[in-house]
């Protein structure tokens, strides 16, 4: 069984499309939590963030990958050293 991924985003994020199009063209099962949707979870990304409101923010059971300013090549690395990919 893969590992457990939240994915922490924004309708008008542009970084979190491009997440969410390399997770789906690479099958990886994933929860989306859009903090726009749910006001609450803003705080969350803020502590896994250092205080800040980045998105995408992916928590690979307790791992934690930030994926703003998309570079597919380090995304796709990050997610391979979380054991993803």
């Amino acid at each position: 069984m893969g590992k457990t991924v939240v994915m922490y985003s924004t309708t008008w994020c542009g970084d979190c499309r491009q997440a969410i199009k390399f997770m789906d063209e690479h099958g990886i099962a994933f929860e989306e939590i859009n903090i726009d949707d749910v006001p609450e979870t803003a705080a969350i990304v803020m502590k896994l963030n250092n205080g800040n409101r980045s998105v995408p923010t992916l928590d690979i059971e307790g791992t934690i990958v930030s994926g703003d300013r998309f570079n597919a090549a380090r995304f796709e690395k990050d997610l391979r050293e979380a054991g993803v990919l």
